[in-house]
């Protein structure tokens, strides 16, 4: 059987150990490093060296940040008494081009699994308890994704926050615009029924 000589293995290789890069996506993009000019790939090289050496995590709220903390945390005038957390840094991009949120984040770095042996003491859990009293928190709001995992981590935050007397919400799930009822499934339409909202007010 005929192999890759051993610099396109490795190269295969670490780009296959991406998230979501299978074995085929690997080949592909190992074989279009290949065959682009040497400037681009050194472009991309530096890039990721860059990234690495200069981002970091925020102090506060473990946004992805370039300074101690992240342009959120470090503009006073959000709202530091309402925090809303995230599983990942990337679900703080998704809420701000809402325009709908003036408070501050809180990011887990990840959800509770049980099967893959991912507990509250992996998450940024105990950070976020601490933060409660000094920075005068009101509100938090649980933003976990709406699967297992997410919920799980969500319940747990519920039950844990109760003796801080905080308020604690948890974002509606329910219909995308535009999606038909008939393809729903009962989860979602659940939700979206448990999350209706008065319009006769």
């Amino acid at each position: 059987m005929a192999s890759y000589t051993m610099p396109v293995q490795v190269l295969i290789d670490e780009l296959g150990r991406l998230p979501g890069i299978g074995p085929k996506s690997a080949q592909r993009i190992a074989f279009h490093l290949l065959k682009v000019p040497t400037d681009d790939v050194a472009r991309l090289a530096h890039a990721l060296t860059e990234a690495k050496a200069k981002v970091r995590f925020c102090e506060r709220c473990w946004n992805i940040a370039d300074a101690e903390l992240c342009p959120i945390c470090a503009d006073d005038r959000r709202d530091a008494s309402t925090v809303c957390v995230v599983e990942e840094a990337r679900d703080i991009v998704a809420i701000e081009r809402t325009g709908e949120f003036r408070g501050r984040y809180h990011v887990l770095l990840g959800a509770m699994s049980p099967l893959e042996g991912i507990g509250p003491e992996q998450l940024k859990v105990k950070e976020l308890f601490a933060r409660i009293e000094p920075e005068g928190i009101t509100e938090v709001i649980l933003c976990t994704n709406p699967n297992t995992e997410g919920e799980v981590t969500a319940m747990y935050l519920a039950r844990m926050l109760q003796p801080f007397g905080v308020r604690v919400t948890r974002i509606a799930s329910g219909l995308p615009v535009g999606g038909d009822l008939e393809y729903a499934d009962e989860l979602t339409l659940g939700r979206a029924l448990e999350g209706r909202r008065d319009l006769s007010a």
